[in-house]
């Protein structure tokens, strides 16, 4: 078909801020987990799909098909809807350890 333009698994777009590779960004409601690492305002390619370990909150447990939002000013994944943006959903529970750092999150897409 003439108008096909992608599977929509990943976005190419310019990074809002820093990022490492395998590392959360937000651009306006668009989230993705970052294939390569790219300088603010650099080309960098996000997987807007699947299943990821990445950071999260310290000291928040999470429970499996939690709702998990992004919070863009400290960089994590949290449970703490607002002023967040949501982004998918536990895959696994997690304690509310100081040093449980990293949840399985599966985007939304």
């Amino acid at each position: 078909m003439k108008n096909y333009v992608d599977y929509g698994d990943t976005a190419k777009v310019a990074a809002p801020y820093a990022v490492a590779s395998g590392g959360g960004a937000l651009v306006g409601t668009l989230f993705g987990v970052a294939q390569a690492a790219a300088a603010s305002g650099a080309d960098v390619v996000l997987s807007l799909r699947g299943t990821f370990d990445l950071a999260k909150t310290a000291s928040q447990a999470w429970t499996v098909g939690a709702a998990i939002y992004w919070d863009d000013t400290n960089k994590v994944c949290t449970t703490t809807a607002s002023d967040n943006t949501l982004i998918g959903k536990a895959l696994a529970a997690v304690g509310s350890g100081a040093g449980e750092t990293i949840g399985r999150v599966r985007l939304n897409g």
